[in-house]
């Protein structure tokens, strides 16, 4: 049976999603602090992690960083706030997906199952061929590590899988939509802006390595796309 990590300081929520993933068919796992929520990490290995982002000892902001230096479990953060630079924020340290409070409980479960069918999705792919070499780009899906002129560039986890959708598909426009989809797995709650921000933040740590055969390039009013340049 898969475990599901539910840490959040509020019983009553905790409750209510611990019931909701037992009809999905997980087993909860529940912490009401960040310090119990590493502690049960450590030592259940859960399948998926909700972290609530104000928790007293450690927030949930400072958990997801320590659990994604030791693994690529899918994570969600669930906030009461929901102004962008939060979002941003969340994924900009490798989360997979936000929710927003007030949330419905059957939206929590869908996002799951959708982040749990991509990471299905993107361990298959990896085993038949995890690495991508453009000119002077390498990526890694399996080791989530990129290279550009043999350097390695610190990116999160969701910024190394938006380079590899765009390098997989060369000069193929992805609309925000598209994006959001693909990567987040939003469908109809996402937020375009979100796409925007994280494009930006991505290519302000690429662009400290010279790349000149190869940019992600705005397509105004669409999209974006990784363009292969010409001499």
């Amino acid at each position: 049976m898969q475990h599901i990590l539910i840490a959040d300081d509020n019983r009553d929520i905790t409750d209510i999603l611990s019931t909701y993933s037992k009809m999905e068919g997980f087993e909860p796992l529940v912490a009401a602090d960040g310090e119990e929520a590493i502690r049960l990490f450590n030592e259940y290995k859960p399948d998926v992690v909700l972290l609530d982002v104000m928790m007293p000892k450690e927030d949930g902001y400072e958990v997801c960083r320590k659990i994604r230096k030791k693994s690529n479990v899918p994570v969600i953060l669930i906030t009461a706030r929901g102004e962008d630079f939060d979002k941003i924020m969340g994924l900009d340290i490798g989360a997979d997906d936000y929710i927003v409070k007030p949330f419905s409980p059957r939206e929590v479960m869908a996002r799951i199952r959708a982040v749990l069918r991509r990471m299905a999705k993107t361990d298959k792919d990896s085993t038949s061929e995890n690495v991508i070499t453009i000119s002077n780009l390498e990526i890694n899906l399996e080791e989530y590590t990129l290279h550009i002129g043999g350097k390695k560039i610190a990116l999160t986890k969701k910024e190394i899988e938006t380079m590899w959708t765009l390098a997989s598909n060369p000069n193929k426009v992805f609309t925000r939509d598209n994006l959001l989809d693909s990567l987040w797995g939003f469908d109809y709650f996402g937020d375009s802006r979100t796409v925007d921000s994280h494009i930006k933040r991505l290519r302000a740590k690429i662009d400290a390595v010279e790349h000149p055969e190869w940019s992600i390039k705005t397509i105004w009013g669409v999209g974006y796309k990784f363009e292969l340049l010409e001499d």
